[in-house]
C-alpha cells in the first residue's frame, strides 16, 4: 500500500507549519521538538506585532495631526491583515488536540477507503478532487509571493523615480510604521525594511497556513463523502427484475459498516467546524473592511506603482475569503450527494428490510452538513456575496467621505 493521499496533501503544505511556528500532529512531537516550535512562533510573533503596534500608533497619530485620507486607508488594511494573521495562528495552537483528531479521521477514513474494493470511478474521483486542491494551493502561492515581491519593491521604484525628478534620495519604506529610531536615517533603514519584509512573511504563513489547512480537510472530507455515495449507489448489484436483494449477513455487514463511514465523515465536518468557526467570524468581518480600504486605495491613489502593489493585493484578499466560502460550499454540497446515491441506488429491487434502512439514511443526509462562522453565517458561495455587499457599501460610504477633502 502506497502512502495515503491525505498525508501527500498534507506534506505539500507543511513548510508553512514549520517556518509559521505551527505544527500539525502535535503528539507526535518531542518536548525538545515542542519548545523549538513554540520559540519560533514567539519570535515571528513578537516580530509581527512590533511592526502592527508601530503601525497602529502611526495611524492613530495620523488621525491626530492631519495625515491625509489617503495615507491613513494605505496602512489600515495592513493593520487588518496582521490582526487576522495572529487570531488565525493562534486558534491553530489553541485548536492542536483537534487538529490531531482531524487527521486520524481522515486517515482512518482513507485507510477504510482503500480496504473496500477498487474500481476505477473512484480512483477518478480522488485523482480529480486532489488536482484541484494542489492548482488552488499553486495559484495562491504564486499570487502571495507576487503580493509580497510588489510591496517590497516597490519603495524602490518610488525612490528611483523621485531620485530622476529630484536628484536627491529620500529613503522609503513598504509601510508606514513608528519605531524607537528614525527609520529613515540610513544607518537604521536597511534594519526597518528587513523588518517589515519579514513581517510581511509572518503575515502570509500565518493566513496561509490555516486557510491551507482547511481547503485540504474540506476536499478530503468532500472526496469521502463521494466515495461514499458511489459505494451507496452501488451497494445493491443488478440481479434482474426477478430477484429481490435480501437484507443477508454479507449485506449487512457492508451496509452497516457504509453507515459507520457516513458518521465518521459527519463527525470530521463537525470537528472542523469546531475548529475554525470563531476565526471564520473575524474573517469575515475583516475582509469586508479590507476589501472595501483595498479598493479605494486601487481608485485613489495615483502613483502606478502603487496601484498595481494594491491591486494585487485586492485580488489576494479576494481569493482568501473567495476559496474559504468555496470549499465550506463543496463540503456542504457534497453531503447532499448521499440522499442522491441512496435514492439512485437500486432500492426497488430490495426487500422491505432494506428499503426502510435506506429510508433513515435518505432523510438524515437530506440535512446537509455545513460549517459556521459561530452560527452566524453558513460558509458557503452567499457568505462570499455578502462579503461583497458590504465591501461594497463601505467603499461607496468612504469615497462619499473623501469627496469633500478632493472638492
Amino acid at each position: 500500500m502506497g502512502s495515503l493521499v491525505f498525508d501527500e496533501s498534507l506534506n505539500k503544505i507543511s513548510f508553512l507549519f514549520r517556518y509559521g511556528g505551527l505544527s500539525l500532529e502535535s503528539k507526535s512531537r518531542t518536548t525538545i521538538q515542542t519548545v523549538k516550535i513554540r520559540l519560533l512562533y514567539i519570535f515571528n510573533s513578537f516580530w509581527l506585532n512590533v511592526d502592527l503596534a508601530g503601525g497602529i500608533y502611526w495611524f492613530i497619530d495620523g488621525l491626530e495631526n492631519g495625515k491625509s485620507f489617503i495615507e491613513l486607508t494605505y496602512i489600515a488594511p495592513c493593520i487588518a491583515l496582521a490582526f487576522m494573521a495572529n487570531i488565525k495562528s493562534l486558534f491553530m495552537i489553541v485548536n492542536e488536540k483537534r487538529i490531531d483528531q482531524m487527521i486520524n479521521s481522515l486517515r482512518l477514513l482513507e485507510i477504510t477507503g482503500l480496504n473496500s474494493k477498487r474500481v476505477k470511478k473512484k480512483e477518478e474521483i480522488v485523482a480529480e478532487e486532489k488536482s484541484f486542491l494542489y492548482c488552488v494551493i499553486k495559484m495562491l502561492n504564486i499570487l502571495n509571493v507576487i503580493v509580497v515581491l510588489t510591496f517590497s519593491i516597490s519603495p524602490f521604484i518610488l525612490m528611483f523615480v523621485n531620485y530622476m525628478k529630484t536628484t536627491e534620495l529620500e529613503l522609503m519604506l513598504p509601510f508606514f510604521i513608528i519605531y524607537p529610531f528614525d527609520s529613515y536615517d540610513i544607518r537604521y533603514w536597511p534594519f526597518a525594511y528587513l523588518h517589515q519584509f519579514w513581517s510581511e512573511w509572518v503575515v502570509i504563513l500565518d493566513i496561509c497556513s490555516a486557510d491551507y489547512f482547511f481547503f485540504t480537510c474540506c476536499s478530503h472530507i468532500r472526496t469521502q463523502f463521494l466515495l461514499l455515495a458511489y459505494d451507496l449507489e452501488n451497494i445493491i448489484p443488478d440481479l434482474g427484475n426477478s430477484i429481490r436483494q435480501k437484507a443477508d449477513v454479507d449485506f449487512k455487514k457492508k451496509f452497516e459498516e457504509m453507515i459507520r463511514r457516513h458518521q465518521v465523515i459527519i463527525g470530521a465536518a463537525r470537528l472542523l467546524e469546531a475548529i475554525y468557526s470563531k476565526s471564520t467570524l473575524y474573517n469575515f468581518t475583516s475582509s469586508s473592511i479590507l476589501i472595501c480600504l483595498t479598493g479605494f486605495n486601487v481608485v485613489a491613489i495615483e502613483d502606478v506603482a502603487l496601484i498595481v502593489t494594491f491591486l494585487l493585493f485586492l485580488s489576494m484578499c479576494l481569493l482568501q475569503v473567495f476559496f474559504l466560502c468555496f470549499f465550506g460550499d463543496m463540503l456542504m454540497r457534497s453531503s447532499i450527494t448521499i440522499s442522491n446515491a441512496v435514492y439512485n441506488s437500486r432500492w426497488y429491487t430490495a426487500d422491505q428490510v432494506i428499503t426502510k434502512s435506506f429510508l433513515i439514511v435518505l432523510t438524515r443526509s437530506q440535512k446537509p452538513c455545513k460549517l459556521t462562522a459561530m452560527g452566524f453565517v453558513d460558509v458557503n458561495l452567499m457568505a462570499f456575496t455578502s462579503v461583497l455587499s458590504s465591501s461594497w457599501s463601505y467603499f461607496c460610504l468612504l469615497n462619499t467621505m473623501y469627496k469633500p477633502y478632493t472638492d
